[in-house]
């Protein structure tokens, strides 16, 4: 007979959502990993919580992914910015798109600012932005801390985890591991871009490839503003809530003629404030094994784009990395059920982070969503 109600293998921040929701419930939980703690692509992102840019068909989740955040934070004492995001339009085409989506979302999602105020906001009074907006219910989490966080609270409250474990094979209640079977009355599976290693049919059928982000750390100027996240004309033509906007292909048209090299690098030009500096990135590159070398050009287009925008003169940089995490061009979200124990979920884009406890109330739910 099974020994647990729920084993988790994966402790990304979508299988540590999934355990704190089913410890919640009630239910017995094993976490089971290959790695000797959180290390993956939960660690290396923006700890962005960009909620509101998310696709109108993603609300309901977003919703309660929202709230989740904040239970959790509740919960463990994680930090938890509920600060919002602020975008500076920098060119007619960028605000008209904020211009369509403030009037579309309402007030509650997307506040409009004047030159003078997103200036302000970004801590640069000689910023050259027409106009900008700011989305309140946005949340920033310290992406180093969040779910090691999660994961030691897990731990104290007497979910069990098997670390430096590798899962072998899943298929109906039983996890073949390195160190033997383990067997329950249900099993989520949550290997992010190693989807392809335990279900290799369901990878190909996404077309799950890695996506490779360069991004860097910089030290925050003593003067800069603080509880701060930033999206930018970039940001507006790739998350799929702007880039419904009436004004979006005229957006990317100008994105074309006047950042070619960030368009060139697929860049997602954003910053966010945690407590061990401002986080800049990124750029996107896609393969099914990528090769680790940082590409210096593109790390210093995106410093010096990002700075030019903070007023940031002579910015010191603390650390560069490539990021990674699972990618689909067709979907955002892979949740297959291969037998009636068994759920295999991954996000395939980079708003892992920000759907994680929507999408763990999905899996423990039985529930499916086209995001």
């Amino acid at each position: 007979m099974p020994t647990t109600d729920l084993i988790i293998t994966g402790s990304g921040i979508l299988g540590l959502a999934t355990a704190f929701l089913a410890h919640r419930q009630g239910r017995s939980v094993h976490v089971i990993d290959r790695s000797d703690r959180p290390v993956g692509s939960s660690i290396q992102n923006f700890g962005h919580a960009c909620f509101t840019g998310q696709s109108d068909a993603a609300q309901p989740i977003t919703a309660i992914a929202r709230e989740g955040w904040c239970d959790a934070a509740t919960a463990t004492g994680l930090w938890a910015a509920e600060t919002g995001t602020f975008i500076p339009a920098m060119t007619e085409a960028e605000l008209a798109v904020l211009e369509q989506f403030a009037a579309h979302r309402g007030p509650d999602q997307a506040r409009l600012l004047d030159s003078s105020q997103i200036a302000e906001a970004v801590g640069n009074p000689d910023l050259a932005a027409i106009g900008g907006a700011h989305l309140p219910l946005d949340m920033r989490v310290d992406p180093r801390q969040a779910a090691p966080r999660i994961a030691a609270w897990l731990a104290e409250q007497g979910v069990e985890f098997t670390w430096n474990t590798q899962v072998t094979a899943v298929a109906d209640g039983t996890v073949s591991t390195t160190r033997g079977d383990f067997q329950a009355e249900q099993v989520v599976v949550c290997p992010g871009y190693q989807l392809t290693s335990l279900f290799p049919e369901i990878a190909e059928t996404h077309e799950v490839r890695v996506c490779s982000l360069v991004m860097s750390l910089i030290e925050a100027p003593r003067s800069f503003p603080t509880g701060f996240a930033m999206l930018t004309g970039t940001s507006l033509a790739r998350y799929d809530g702007f880039a419904a906007m009436p004004g979006a292909e005229a957006l990317r048209h100008d994105l074309d003629e006047r950042e070619p090299e960030l368009r060139d690098c697929i860049a997602n030009l954003m910053v966010t404030d945690i407590p061990q500096g401002l986080l800049i990135g990124d750029s996107h590159a896609y393969d099914l094994s990528p090769e680790p070398f940082i590409d210096e050009r593109i790390g210093d287009l995106l410093l010096d784009r990002a700075t030019s925008v903070l007023g940031i003169e002579s910015p010191r940089v603390r650390q560069r990395w490539l990021g990674m995490y699972a990618d689909s061009p067709t979907t955002n979200l892979v949740l297959e059920r291969p037998d009636e124990r068994t759920s295999v979920a991954v996000v395939a884009s980079g708003i892992g982070m920000t759907l994680s406890f929507g999408i763990a109330d999905l899996i423990l739910s039985g529930g499916t969503a086209d995001i």
